[in-house]
């Protein structure tokens, strides 16, 4: 598995074959469903979590890019947005995961630069939550239900 950096919004995840790749190729009602899965609000043609008004130079509303992250062929959903004023200069990153009844659920919620990293706890990544400057960043492992500050 490589690295996957989330920044600002933007992921850099492998495309999976035969799924859709961006929040750009889901249908309207998954998109929304995801969105609300991570407390996010529409707000026009936009989805937001982070109330500015107005919003700021530093504002990028809600994003979500796919990845298989534990290999079992289906997509697991990165969820990001961006604002110095409510994040700092980290963003925010949200992975959710859908159940087998089609159902979006939360796994991980941390404001900080999510890696997913190439260690791995029954099929899926440890997730490091970076931002700026220098040091130990924390780490967080699956534990069977959700993630966990690695101790």
């Amino acid at each position: 598995m490589t690295v996957r950096r989330i920044t600002h919004g933007l992921a850099v995840v492998a495309a999976l074959a035969g799924a859709p790749a961006s929040a750009a190729e889901l249908p309207p009602a998954e998109r929304a469903a995801v969105f609300k899965a991570a407390a996010f609000k529409p707000r026009g043609s936009q989805f937001v979590r982070c109330e500015e008004e107005p919003p700021t130079a530093s504002y990028v509303p809600g994003q979500i890019e796919l990845a298989d992250l534990n290999g079992d062929g289906k997509p697991e959903a990165w969820v990001t947005e961006s604002s110095v004023f409510c994040y700092g200069n980290t963003g925010s990153a949200f992975l959710l995961t859908k159940d087998a009844d089609g159902t979006w659920r939360k796994l991980f919620d941390a404001v900080g630069v999510a890696t997913a990293l190439e260690t791995k706890q029954q099929g899926w990544p440890d997730i490091e939550v970076g931002g700026p400057g220098f040091g130990k960043f924390p780490v967080y492992r699956w534990n069977g239900k959700t993630y966990a500050a690695r101790k």
